[in-house]
């Protein structure tokens, strides 16, 4: 569950989807609170979202669990850089080198840290924007108060904080100049044209008393705090729960999860992780609740489509279970079916494969009946011998299904198909006699057959020998054999009519051997040399694989030998 955690959090992460990228990573340390490599990942989400204390917080974590992996270090770098602490993060960068000095990224996070140190120093604006003292001051000031409000503004002053270098880029931002001056208790003039700049600036060593405004403070509702205070309690459950998971413990799990269902109702993840649970108890019909309640909540909640879809497929799940003892695979086929609708995930692909698989396995088990099968075929014998074969081809179709392992069945439908001109099918069955069993002559015969009259008689001849391989005598395979070296050396004579050649070459253009050996430079020059070149000619004669592909160009008509 870790790993699969782990790797949800990696492809959100990769999609640029950082918060969810988070929700897995910290479900995934839940789960395996000693992987370094999760808090690492963690700490990479958390710094994307500039969200530079909790990254730095799981960088040192990182570090704690597995000293000597120089990519914590380097995280740890980052989370210095974004908190604008350069010499922490020249440290940071130089101790991961140090343990592997050829790194790359290591490499370049010490010289962005270095050059950074650099360039605050020169900053004089770099103090104005530290700690939390921007923001007390931002909230202090009725003009700026609220702004706070606003998530682009605040978004911005995060920025300039991690990088007061960036001021530059923002000079054209109103609130932006209006906050630099509460910070740097300086007066700014705005230009006639709209936008703000600096004017003269009159730097106040002695502040002049001003009006006292009465602060208001930015706290929560008891509504608000209440609520936040449920969601904190409840995810505290879950993880409890999620511990207990993996300890096989399920009431307790299930207490967990049930609490934090109390707690916050707006989070169907406890639902479906409580399905899991009642899944793993074998309580199907329990789970199957459960993952009902989940998707109806979560549909009224708007909740992420893949919430949805876990719930769904979790349900099929159960139904696969419950489909073992009931032999009814459609319900969890459809919920399946459902749960792809609303996400295209492999593994929900996969349980839907294996559940139709079962079905038809389980269809096919409850048909099977030799001795049915028998009387079919038998029935088929009767028609075939009254040369009434789409009849006949009907009941060894249903000895087939009956008993899929006979190959007389086949062999017989082949027969059938041969008489009615429907060669491709004929082909297929003669085929699968051979697989069921390389040991039946009478599946190579009826290949053989199906070929000859297909006028593929290198193929045919083929076929025949690998079938005398198993019996050496048998007079049909050998019948067989003599009729394509007559048609083979009649082609060879030049016996064959104009219509007949062209046909032949035709057919022979289909086969895939053919085509390679005429877009074979080396074969066309050969075939050139024969015609213009008799010397040259000689010499390719020595060699068999050409020898071999002239004769093939011969058997199929391309070449006629004079």
């Amino acid at each position: 569950m870790a790993e699969e955690a782990k790797s949800k959090g990696n492809a959100a992460f990769s999609s640029g989807d950082y918060a969810t990228a988070i929700t897995h990573f910290t479900e995934a340390i839940n789960l395996s609170p000693t992987n370094h490599v999760l808090y690492s990942n963690r700490s990479a989400a958390y710094a994307s979202l500039h969200c530079y204390e909790e990254a730095l917080s799981d960088a040192k974590k990182t570090i704690e669990l597995k000293p000597n992996w120089s990519k914590g270090y380097s995280r740890l770098g980052a989370a210095f850089i974004g908190l604008s602490k350069f010499e922490e993060a020249i440290d940071a960068y130089k101790k991961g080198l140090e343990i592997d000095p050829s790194n790359e990224t290591l490499k370049s996070g010490l010289a962005d840290a270095s050059k950074s140190r650099v360039s605050s120093k020169s900053n004089p604006f770099v103090d104005a924007f530290q700690g939390e003292e921007m923001w007390a001051k931002l909230t202090a000031d009725p003009g700026t108060r609220v702004y706070l409000k606003e998530p682009d503004f605040v978004k911005t002053m995060q920025e300039i904080q991690r990088n007061p270098n960036n001021l530059n880029l923002y000079m054209k931002d109103k609130r932006v100049m209006q906050a630099l001056g509460v910070l740097l208790n300086v007066k700014f003039g705005g230009s006639s044209g709209g936008d703000t700049e600096m004017k003269d600036a009159d730097v106040r060593k002695e502040p002049e008393p001003e009006m006292e405004v009465e602060v208001e403070p930015m706290e929560l509702t008891e509504e608000e705090r209440e609520k936040k205070e449920r969601k904190e309690k409840a995810l505290k459950e879950k993880e409890q729960g999620n511990v207990a998971y993996k300890k096989k413990d399920f009431e307790r799990a299930i207490e967990c999860y049930s609490k934090a269902m109390e707690l916050d109702d707006e989070d169907i993840s406890y639902l479906t992780n409580r399905a899991a649970v009642y899944l793993e108890m074998g309580k199907y019909e329990e789970c199957i609740e459960d993952c009902d309640k989940a998707v109806e909540r979560g549909r009224e909640l708007r909740s992420d489509f893949k919430m949805i879809a876990r719930a769904l497929t979790r349900k099929g799940s159960a139904l696969v279970k419950m489909a073992k003892c009931s032999k009814d695979f459609e319900p969890a086929i459809e919920t399946f079916q459902k749960a792809l609708t609303e996400h295209r995930n492999p593994d929900t692909l996969k349980k839907l494969n294996d559940a139709e698989k079962a079905k038809k396995d389980l269809e096919q088990h409850e048909y099977y009946d030799p001795t049915v099968a028998e009387e079919e075929r038998e029935k088929g014998n009767g028609f075939f011998k009254e040369q009434k074969y789409p009849e006949a081809v009907k009941h060894y179709s249903e000895a087939i299904k009956r008993n899929p392992s006979d190959v007389r069945a086949y062999s017989n439908r082949a027969a059938c198909y041969t008489k009615l001109g429907a060669l491709p099918e004929g082909l297929k069955d003669a085929e699968k006699c051979i697989e069921l069993d390389p040991s039946f002559t009478k599946g190579y015969s009826r290949k053989g057959a199906i070929q000859f009259f297909m006028k593929e008689y290198d193929k045919a001849m083929e076929t025949y020998q690998e079938g005398l391989k198993h019996d050496p005598k048998n007079q049909e395979l050998l019948d067989g054999v003599r009729r394509c070296v007559e048609q083979i050396n009649k082609a060879n004579r030049g016996d064959l009519t104009p219509e007949e050649l062209k046909e032949r070459q035709a057919k022979a253009m289909q086969d895939p051997e053919v085509q390679n050996i005429l877009s074979d430079p080396v074969m066309r020059q050969v075939l050139v040399d024969f015609q213009e070149n008799p010397k040259a000619a000689q010499e390719h004669m020595k060699n068999p694989m050409v020898m071999n592909k002239i004769q093939k160009l011969v058997s199929a008509g391309i070449v006629q030998v004079r």
